[in-house]
């Protein structure tokens, strides 16, 4: 079994993002074929538990105790560290090594392994309380949610497992935005999420589209949190420099840890009129997934009353294939459907949003094959 291990790690380091998901996907469906009964609801009970215990680490600053020292820790140095009783802190410390979230390396000392790094960083950290704070509730309420509206496809905005969870009749990205405590780590993981493999820009010619364009403004990142990923073009494209445009809500930039150096910070709900008029690319990502058409309708239709001859929309979102979804893309989808009554959409359903919004397609680019994360660029028809 070892060799095997060894044989898979190999593999694994030598391959690319491609190839070493490949390796992760072979080794969940053989985990799936071996497992008993047993095994199963083990799984199930477990899966809880961890994010669970992972925010219990957070909250007690482990991971990042862990990270910050070189050498093991005790579990009294641990608990003097944290003022947990050294009985819970070892008990927690126990779990979290069993599901590999730190290492134990002797009896009651423990020490930063790789994902102990990750769960200490900022973007992940904020991606523990996401999921255990916003998500979790949601996914709790989503099978009675279901039944009350006898499994019908009724869901909307204002009509989902989050309005059950939260008891608000507000939309979840109207509601979060009041509730300072949750909508911080939803914007701390957006900094990371979906950030491996290639950019965005190196499948789409950006280069290309921005031609000789001397407008004032280049590129408005619409709903755009912390900035990454203007700041991530910005990088490869200095000449974009002050020409760049963060648009989201003020309480974003209210939490924003970083200058914003070379791009223009501007508030801004795109529900409302767009500000920045005659841009080249207004740039939406992970934006429209999280709202139904007719809200998305609404957020492209004002796009589309500040365009100058040359501007045009692209989006920045998975585009599924009909069949064999990825369970990272379909996990994705389902809570969707649970939190905000939406959804991730087919190569179909984008042609019939953007028709709808008076669009056209005129070129999608995949730049992450795995969940098909693509560049969807559109101007009017």
């Amino acid at each position: 079994m070892d060799a095997i291990l060894d044989q898979l790690r190999t593999v694994a380091a030598e391959a690319d993002d491609a190839g070493r998901h490949k390796v992760l996907d072979a080794i969940r469906k053989l985990q799936l074929q071996l497992e008993t009964p047993h095994d199963t609801l083990s799984r199930f009970s477990g899966l809880q538990l961890e994010i669970t215990a992972a925010r219990i680490g957070a909250d007690l600053g482990i991971f990042k105790a862990l990270e910050e020292n070189k050498q093991p820790l005790s579990v009294t140095t641990l608990a003097s560290k944290t003022n947990a009783a050294p009985l819970v802190i070892s008990r927690l410390l126990r779990y979290l090594a069993s599901v590999g979230m730190i290492q134990e390396v002797s009896q009651d000392n423990f020490a930063a392994n790789a994902i102990t790094k990750t769960l200490a960083q900022p973007g992940y950290e904020g991606g523990v309380r996401h999921f255990f704070d916003n998500v979790g509730p949601v996914l709790q309420a989503f099978p009675g949610f279901l039944a009350e509206t006898k499994y019908q496809d009724v869901s909307s905005a204002t009509n989902s497992a989050f309005q059950k969870a939260f008891s608000t009749d507000l939309p979840a990205f109207v509601w979060l935005p009041t509730q300072p405590e949750r909508f911080a780590p939803l914007q701390q993981v957006m900094t990371v999420q979906g950030t491996t493999g290639v950019p965005w820009f190196s499948v789409f010619p950006f280069e290309k589209e921005l031609g000789d364009f001397d407008g004032a403004t280049a590129f408005v990142d619409v709903g755009g949190g912390f900035g990454h990923q203007s700041l991530s073009l910005l990088a490869a494209f200095p000449g974009l420099r002050n020409k760049i445009v963060l648009e989201d809500l003020p309480q974003t930039f209210e939490q924003i840890p970083f200058k914003l150096d070379g791009i223009e910070p501007k508030p801004h709900n795109f529900f409302q009129p767009q500000p920045v008029k005659g841009a080249r690319f207004y740039y939406l990502r992970n934006i429209l997934h999280d709202w139904p058409d007719d809200k998305c309708i609404g957020i492209l239709q004002q796009l589309v009353t500040a365009f100058g001859p040359a501007s045009q929309i692209i989006i920045d979102e998975m585009v599924l294939p009909d069949s064999r979804v990825s369970w990272e893309a379909a996990t994705i989808d389902l809570t969707l459907m649970a939190s905000f009554g939406s959804r991730e959409r087919t190569t179909a359903q984008w042609h019939a949003l953007l028709d709808a919004a008076g669009l056209k397609i005129l070129r999608i680019d995949t730049y992450q094959a795995r969940r098909q994360d693509s560049i969807i660029q559109a101007i009017p028809k």
